[in-house]
């Protein structure tokens, strides 16, 4: 069986259709009457009946929803069927600004009024037609194989460099951990690293960490961020 595309004369779906009745019975779609818009839209039910029920469902579902509306609106506390208003309003306020924007994309698109005639054959030859001196093509032979020599003076500023950068021992790095222990107990491990700049500095910080857990004096949290002493009862159970 050929399956039936649902289309009520010009509608959609029954956003479609609210809309069209908003503006037939100019209706303010900021503040609907909701009897006055389900009285026309179940006229217009009763009109189509005779339409697939299967694929009308969605247009009995939102007749069966402005009903509910219009019943709690009559009970002593109507806060639930303005907030039910509220959200029917805004999806018609919402669908009106997309069949806008849809009609101005239509009044743009003239893709099937365009054409276009074949693309020109280009013909061209493989002649190279720029001239150069020959002390250019000179130097550019001899420069294709030599990699760049590095001057006396670069080498001697890489070896002064090495050789001035200071060298932190890590007996000096034990001795600062411990003492920022003795201040609360316990550091966390990134502030132990603040203002250190040198390469070497920070390696011996590290060093120390690991020094101090190996020995015991000192233990790691188990997220790795914080070292504090290792308590007495900690201690006595490990020996």
């Amino acid at each position: 069986m050929e399956s039936i595309s649902f289309k009520l004369d010009v509608f959609e779906g029954p956003l479609d259709l609210l809309l069209h009745l908003i503006t037939k019975h100019k209706l303010n779609i900021y503040d609907i009457e909701i009897s006055k818009l389900l009285e026309q839209y179940l006229l217009y039910i009763e009109q189509a009946k005779e339409q697939d029920l299967e694929i009308a469902g969605e247009f009995l579902e939102m007749a069966a929803r402005l009903i509910y509306i219009k019943t709690v609106s009559l009970l002593p506390k109507p806060e639930e069927a303005e907030e039910i208003k509220k959200e029917l309003q805004g999806a018609l306020i919402e669908y009106s600004l997309c069949k806008k924007a849809a009609e101005c994309l239509k009044m743009e698109f003239v893709g099937h009024d365009i054409f276009v005639r074949e693309p020109m054959k280009i013909t061209f030859s493989g002649e190279y037609r720029l001239k150069h001196s020959p002390q250019k093509l000179v130097d550019a032979y001899f420069s294709m194989n030599v990699k760049p020599v590095e001057s006396k003076d670069d080498s001697e500023k890489k070896i002064s460099a090495v050789v001035n950068q200071q060298v932190v021992p890590v007996s000096v790095k034990i001795v600062y951990v411990l003492k920022s222990l003795y201040k609360t107990g316990k550091a966390y491990i990134t502030n132990l690293f603040e203002g250190m700049t040198g390469r070497s500095e920070r390696v011996a910080t590290f060093l120390a960490i690991l020094d101090l857990t190996k020995s015991g004096r000192i233990l790691i949290s188990e997220d790795n961020t914080m070292i504090y002493f290792k308590r007495k009862d900690e201690a006595l159970a490990a020996e």
